[in-house]
């Protein structure tokens, strides 16, 4: 409860509505409260203070999101992100990844492509000394990069709003030498198919890619589920 507390952080300049939903959203796309987990309205309401309309709206959205769902006569649960989910979330990114990154590639400047090399280059860097966490991060700044050079900010929030879904997996399975290689040698070759303004060869790329990192993922989920013995 306290780890979900401090995510829910009213001090910040939004509504209280918003901030709740970000909370509990962040919680459970984390596995702070895992699936299965009941959401006690009341209990959540009175630890933060607050009364349970934010709550009950923040649920509300969350069952939109099918992050949780109600089950009559007990309450509201958090759902379990599934083998399928990880199937279709994959599916969607790559045509909208493609589409992000060909369509970057032809708008960006020298400039552009060099804040994209000096990335890479640190990334290169953050993996030879073996900081896992600095790694992962610059592999999600390297994806935020090329939509924001897309230029199209609507795309980008649907991949980042379905890519958090498995965050946890994927940061879980970026913790092997091997496939953080693998990730690093494939961001290059994105980095050069979009200098040579070469559409087939970025699209097999992502493909490739992203059926790697689906491949890696699924076997985390399937690995969790057998040490917690579901």
């Amino acid at each position: 409860m306290e780890a979900v507390i401090k995510l829910v952080d009213l001090k910040q300049n939004l509504p209280i509505n918003e901030s709740v939903f970000n909370g509990l959203r962040q919680a459970i796309i984390q596995g702070i409260i895992p699936a299965g987990d009941r959401i006690n309205e009341k209990e959540y309401a009175e630890r933060l203070n607050i009364s349970r309309t934010p709550i009950r709206e923040a649920l509300r959205r969350l069952e939109k999101e099918q992050l949780v769902e109600k089950i009559p006569g007990y309450g509201t649960v958090v759902k379990k992100i599934t083998v399928g989910d990880a199937i279709e979330i994959f599916k969607i990114r790559k045509v909208l990844e493609v589409l992000a990154t060909t369509n970057a590639m032809h708008i960006m400047s020298e400039e552009d492509y060099a804040e994209l090399r000096e990335l890479l280059e640190r990334t290169d860097e953050a993996n030879n000394n073996d900081d896992v966490k600095l790694v992962t991060e610059l592999f999600g700044e390297f994806n935020a990069m090329i939509y924001r050079f897309s230029k199209m900010p609507r795309l980008a929030h649907i991949v980042t709003a379905l890519s958090e879904y498995l965050k946890r997996f994927r940061d879980i399975s970026l913790r092997g030498k091997a496939r953080r290689d693998k990730a690093i040698s494939e961001h290059w070759m994105i980095y050069e198919g979009m200098r040579d303004r070469d559409e087939e060869r970025i699209t097999l790329i992502i493909t490739k890619h992203l059926d790697y990192s689906k491949d890696n993922i699924i076997m985390e989920m399937v690995e969790g589920e057998a040490r917690d013995g579901r």
